[in-house]
């Protein structure tokens, strides 16, 4: 039998087993580079990602804007700004004004409402009767 030369299985990996073991690994000089230009697409992905969705969004708010428009709808920022305006307002006259435009004294006290009341009925009865509740 002739000899063959030895060739070995692992002669790739010796190479990797001393940097797993702390040795030094080889530098790529253009890794800095390349590493720069994985960001620098990673980033116009992003940008491209962030565009594309706000023109779906723009879309989507003509396709409301539509909604709105055809069954007279409006936005809740509208409403709510509607509604603010309208507790602002002065209420003269208005039967559901705000308990803070009550002026002071009307309806405050229930005795003095009471009293208005019996000295109401008390105006419609007789003279007799009138002495009677007086005392």
């Amino acid at each position: 039998l002739g000899e063959q030369p030895k060739v070995s299985l692992c002669a790739g990996a010796t190479k990797d087993m001393g940097k797993m073991l702390g040795g030094e690994e080889e530098k790529d000089p253009d890794a800095q580079k390349k590493e720069e230009e994985r960001q620098e697409a990673l980033r116009q992905q992003e940008e491209e990602r962030k565009a594309k969705h706000a023109r779906m969004e723009a879309e989507r708010e003509k396709v409301r804007q539509q909604i709105r428009d055809k069954y007279g709808l409006k936005k809740k920022e509208e409403k709510e700004a509607e509604e603010k305006a309208a507790l602002e307002q002065p209420c003269e006259g208005s039967l559901t004004r705000p308990k803070k435009a009550i002026p002071a004294g009307c309806g405050d006290e229930e005795e003095e409402e009471e009293e208005s009341i019996l000295d109401t009925v008390l105006k419609y009865l007789p003279g007799p009767l009138q002495d009677m509740f007086k005392k």
